[in-house]
This record gives structure tokens, C-alpha cells and sequence, in this order.
């Protein structure tokens, strides 16, 4: 099995990016399973996604913890099944999301202790443009999706890459640039 994750902030493609990733595998004969989190198949994404919809410290600190049950609850379920990929969108930069400087806490805590994707993707895209694609694709924000929370995210995102092995995408491109560069990636 292979293990991939596709990380960035809102608005940076995860999702576009992982269907088309997942589309080129099963092309090619693969078994997939695609993760994307926080996921509404159990109570930890439900709870997240809700938490995401409201506002207030309250909720900022609820959508994370949640948002990290819910990334745990997917390792379990579904890393040990036999595919040849397993694909998460959200993985470990979810710690972004937290203030600083528990985000570095928390990053380095699950880095030790989830398992190593083999391929770790940081569609970096900028915040302007994350705002943009968000207002014009989506009816209702989430509490993080303003650029000037965009850009602290950002910020501190860019600060974690260095920690592990990750590859930074540019993901300001057209999104058939971006999945033309994953491609040559992956092999």
C-alpha cells in the first residue's frame, strides 16, 4: 500500500486535486481508498464540520479536537485495508488551525506517532486566491475561510513543511498544471 497526503489551506484544491489523483490510479487498475477530512461517515467529522460552521474560541478549539478524532478514526479504519492507495485530503496540517504556539505542539506530537505517508503534498496557494475560490464556489463559510485567516494559516503551514517531508505544489495554477506536476510525483 501506498500512502499519500494531500494537504494545503481551504481553497487550495485538496479535494479537486485528490479525485483527480484517484481518477489517474483506478485508470491505471489501482485500488484507491480516498479520506477526506473532516469526513461526514461518523460522529468525530460531523462534530468537526459543525464546530467549523460556528464561531468563537469554544469552537475553534471543538473543530480541531474533532477534526483530529476524526483523522485518527480514518488511520484506524482504513490504513490496514488492502488497497493498493490510500489517499487522506487533511492530514497532519490540520495543527495549522491552532493558536500558536500549540499548532508546533501538536504538529510534532501526531508526527511521531501517525503513520509516514510515503508522499506528502502542500498545495500551497496564496490567501487571496484561496478567498476567492472559496466565495465563488461555496454558499456558506467556515470560520477559517477569510484571508486574513487564510493568511495566518498560511503562515504558520509554511512554518511546518520544514518539519517533515513534505512537497510543496504550487497551487495558484490552473488546477490541470497542478494535477500534471502530482502526476509526475507519483510515477
Amino acid at each position: 500500500m501506498t500512502f499519500i497526503v494531500v494537504d494545503g489551506l481551504d481553497g487550495s484544491g485538496k479535494s479537486t486535486q485528490a479525485q483527480y489523483i484517484v481518477e489517474s490510479l483506478k485508470k491505471s487498475g489501482k485500488t484507491v481508498c480516498l479520506r477526506t477530512h473532516p469526513e461526514q461517515d461518523n460522529f468525530f467529522g460531523i462534530k468537526a464540520r459543525e464546530f467549523l460552521f460556528s464561531s468563537g474560541k469554544g469552537a475553534h478549539f471543538a473543530s480541531a479536537f474533532f477534526y483530529m478524532l476524526d483523522v485518527i478514526h480514518s488511520i484506524l479504519l482504513y490504513t490496514w485495508r488492502r488497497n493498493d492507495y490510500v489517499i487522506f485530503v487533511r492530514y497532519l496540517m490540520g495543527t495549522a488551525y491552532l493558536p500558536s504556539p500549540l499548532h508546533k505542539i501538536a504538529y510534532n506530537f501526531f508526527a511521531t506517532v501517525v503513520p509516514k505517508p510515503e508522499l506528502m503534498l502542500f498545495l500551497d496557494v496564496s490567501p487571496e486566491r484561496a478567498a476567492y475560490r472559496i466565495t465563488s464556489t461555496r454558499d456558506k463559510k467556515e470560520m477559517f475561510e477569510e484571508a486574513d485567516a487564510l493568511r495566518k494559516v498560511r503562515a504558520k503551514a509554511l512554518g511546518l513543511v520544514c518539519c517533515g517531508n513534505w512537497t510543496v505544489v504550487d497551487s495558484n495554477k490552473p488546477a490541470a498544471d497542478v494535477a500534471a506536476t502530482i502526476a509526475k510525483l507519483i510515477g
